[in-house]
């Protein structure tokens, strides 16, 4: 019986058992001709297959996919980049980490199912001097079979020559892959990384909104501030300025501030009454102005095209020249450097030449740059992007001459990249290794990179990318993977020593928006538009997120049904809404405080510190209308505050109650609550 079920079992897997022995004995010719005396230790060289970790691949494309399926050990798997790729043919990179070296010797391909020889799949090996190195090419031409590097030798697994010295391995595809992947040879483990531990902000910087000129000064009278305007605007603690280049420079090489080109606004009265009010701006310099869409063949217009004249090369710094210019003039009038060289600015007649103001720290270069919705024209891969970058932040490293880039003109003003759309660190990934390429290092060995934030954009609701299910309503934040997305960039960010932000994030209120707040028990959309914002808040608060910014300060059409068309915080006659009254209320009593743990998970309970002030966040992370008791320990407390945010006032609802040695029942909602203990001879709220 055992006989005969072994029988079976070597004609079933004949064909594979042949291919491992092939690989074997594949492996001892490779480790002889390596040589025998090699070290077995993972610390040293050793023959053999090497190890690929899938999920370190990213792809220069509109996708979040990636091609661990292609090292899964499954040979009939293969990536689905799904559809509307912005890209027909791409490529994906594998970069090696630091101390992690290999020789590839043989590639085995296997071909699973589909050809492609019209349009066949590439490897390439980038070396460490930058030359792309083709090693290996599959058209998918015999189904069921593993195949070697090259088509023509399809039973030939080896190299005709070992590559070495390899910086990043590249697939560069049209959409089919084979089965899988492996590759042999030698290999080096990486050295292991250093944990670095989480930074975080206080919760001030996490009630941000996204604002325009027009949310500070009536348009006709576009040159003075608006005391009602202004009024909903000091529920905030910080603002995005979106901020349109053609108000700047509507017309080329002619720069206006006070007033602005088109409307007449006032940038410099904006800007110093946010700061004499303690709101961080950040500029968002974005679209394009006519003279630039004039380049573009009349049905390719739009003023979100990629900030460039038509036709010029996208990976070339040189061809952002002109919005980097633009980006130098903003810098030197609100920066900090009162010393920019005077007869390098370009000011309008009718302004007044200003230099170093101080009003500024942050400008963003521009606003989704990986807008795929609107084709090609408009989209920009991360490496693009990166080279659009290096100009905007200091003229690609001062090779464009006089007067390019913000650091140019102020070397403290810190350049946000612009947020992404499709939220995934891989796009950062790209900008990432074209900075490596084309502007090398700083002198501690780390990536020269022209920008100082990492951004990016997240909208909590019931998609799922996945599954290809579309968004029907907005969702509480910790039942969607704005949690797992915000660790993901965090890691990224502590990665090379960068913060990481999100410039839009919120909830519409006409219910049959795909983003809308829900109706919850006793709680209208306004009220759960209020509760679900707060609680983004102290999620991303506790991620290490740095800073927040909402979209958008009001309404642009509270009738529309639309996406983003109510995702106002405030009423269109500026008077404030539930989530504006828990804004200003919180960032009031706590803003000072930062996350430092986690006590409890349903309901959630947090702490927060206040240079040796405790304060405790307790909130349901839920949707249904939950409410439950919690204990709450306060060591030698005899009283605690526990504040409510409330609606129509600037103050939380507090209530005092008695602890039973140093504890504390509390009724917890889906709405959050603070509490923080009472110790006699302490100062308190």
């Amino acid at each position: 019986m055992q006989n005969t079920f072994f029988i079976k079992f070597i004609k079933r897997h004949s064909a594979t058992l042949l291919r491992k022995m092939c690989v074997v004995i594949l492996t001892l010719v490779l480790f002889c001709v390596n040589g025998c005396s090699q070290s077995s230790s993972h610390n040293f060289q050793s023959p053999g297959k090497i190890p690929i970790d899938g999920k370190r691949w990213y792809i220069v494309n509109n996708t979040s996919q990636n091609l661990q399926w292609l090292f899964n050990n499954k040979e009939k798997e293969k990536p689905n980049m799904g559809y509307g790729l912005m890209l027909e043919n791409y490529d994906a990179y594998y970069p090696l980490a630091d101390g992690e070296q290999m020789t590839i010797d043989s590639i085995m391909l296997f071909d699973w199912e589909g050809t492609n020889e019209d349009h066949p799949m590439a490897i390439f090996a980038i070396t460490e001097d930058w030359k792309r190195i083709p090693i290996a090419v599959f058209t998918g031409q015999r189904y069921g079979a593993w195949n070697g590097p090259d088509p023509k030798k399809p039973d030939v697994f080896a190299l005709d020559k070992p590559v070495s010295n390899i910086r990043y391995l590249v697939i560069n595809s049209s959409g089919d892959f084979p089965g899988e992947i492996e590759f042999y040879g030698t290999y080096t483990a990486p050295k292991p990384q250093p944990v670095v531990a989480k930074q975080y902000a206080p919760l001030k910087n996490f009630f941000g909104v996204n604002a325009f000129e027009w949310d500070f000064e009536e348009p006709n009278t576009p040159f003075r501030l608006d005391a009602a305007r202004l009024q909903g605007i000091q529920n905030f603690t910080g603002i995005r300025h979106y901020m349109d280049w053609d108000k700047i420079e509507g017309q080329e090489g002619t720069y206006n501030f006070s007033p602005t080109y088109s409307g007449g606004w006032n940038y410099d009265t904006i800007y110093r009454w946010c700061q004499a009010n303690n709101i961080d701006v950040v500029a968002c310099l974005k679209t394009i102005p006519d003279w630039i869409q004039k380049t573009y063949p009349e049905g390719e217009r739009d003023n979100e095209n990629i900030p460039m004249h038509y036709g010029k090369d996208a990976q070339d710094p040189q061809s952002y020249i002109e919005q980097a210019r633009a980006a130098f003039q903003f810098a030197a009038r609100y920066g900090k450097n009162k010393n920019v060289d005077a007869s390098l600015i370009k000011i309008a007649p009718d302004n007044r030449l200003r230099l170093g103001l101080g009003t500024i720290q942050y400008i963003e270069c521009d606003n989704e740059r990986d807008k795929w919705w609107k084709g090609r024209k408009a989209y920009q891969t991360g490496r693009e992007y990166a080279a659009n970058l290096s100009a905007f932040y200091d003229g690609h490293k001062s090779k464009l001459g006089p007067g390019v880039g913000v650091k140019n003109a102020d070397p403290a003003m810190k350049v946000v990249m612009a947020g992404l759309a499709m939220p995934s660190p891989d796009y950062v990934r790209g900008m990432i290794d074209w900075s490596r390429e084309h502007r090398g290092n700083k002198a501690d060995g780390s990536p020269d990179l022209p920008w100082d934030v990492i951004n990016y954009h997240y909208y909590c609701n019931d998609a799922d990318y996945e599954t290809s299910k579309k968004q029907t309503g907005g969702t509480a934040p910790e039942l969607t993977r704005a949690g797992a997305v915000a660790d993901e960039f965090v890691k990224l960010g502590q990665q090379y020593g960068m913060p990481v932000w999100i410039t839009e994030a919120g909830y519409d209120i006409h219910p049959e928006s795909p983003q809308a707040a829900k109706d919850i028990g006793d709680r209208s959309i306004l009220g759960t538009q209020a509760d679900w914002m707060l609680r983004t808040s102290l999620l991303y608060s506790k991620a290490g997120i740095q800073q927040v910014f909402y979209y958008e300060l009001v309404d642009d059409n509270p009738k529309l049904n639309t996406q983003f068309a109510t995702s106002g915080l405030i009423n269109m006659d500026r008077t404030n809404r539930p989530v504006a009254d828990y804004f200003y209320q919180t960032a009031k009593l706590f803003g000072a405080y930062t996350y430092t743990k986690t006590i409890n998970k349903d309901p959630i309970a947090d702490v927060y510190d206040n240079n040796g002030l405790s304060m405790y966040m307790l909130v349901i992370p839920d949707q249904k209308n939950r409410k439950t008791k919690y204990t709450l320990d306060l060591g030698n407390a005899d009283t605690a505050f526990i504040y409510k945010p409330v609606t129509d006032t600037n103050n939380m609802e507090l209530q005092k109650m008695k602890t039973k040695n140093g504890k504390v029942e509390v009724s917890v909602s889906e709405t959050p609550m603070f509490v923080t203990p009472y110790d006699a001879g302490k100062v308190h709220h």
